[in-house]
């Protein structure tokens, strides 16, 4: 296998749920690009790499755990109600 294909492969998701946090954090690498040089919105990329970082943990933990962590189970304890 060449080394062009393996990198490739190091980004295939291996579940649903790495799908969903690679994705999430792809979206807010790419918000972070939006708003970097711009001191207006410092206290905003703070927040947006806080949230990067929890992504990344909940990624580590599922990385380590595999099937026996699921973040995509329903909680219907957190859900909202439905829009009237």
């Amino acid at each position: 296998m060449n080394a062009d294909k393996a990198k490739l492969m190091s980004y295939e998701p291996g579940s649903t749920d790495c799908r969903l946090l690679i994705e999430a954090k792809a979206s807010l690498e790419n918000a972070m690009r939006c708003l970097n040089g711009q001191p207006q919105f410092d206290h905003i990329q703070h927040q947006l790499l806080a949230v990067y970082n929890q992504l990344e943990g909940m990624h580590d933990l599922k990385r380590a755990a595999g099937s026996d962590v699921s973040f995509i189970t329903v909680n219907t304890s957190t859900q909202l109600p439905p829009a009237e």
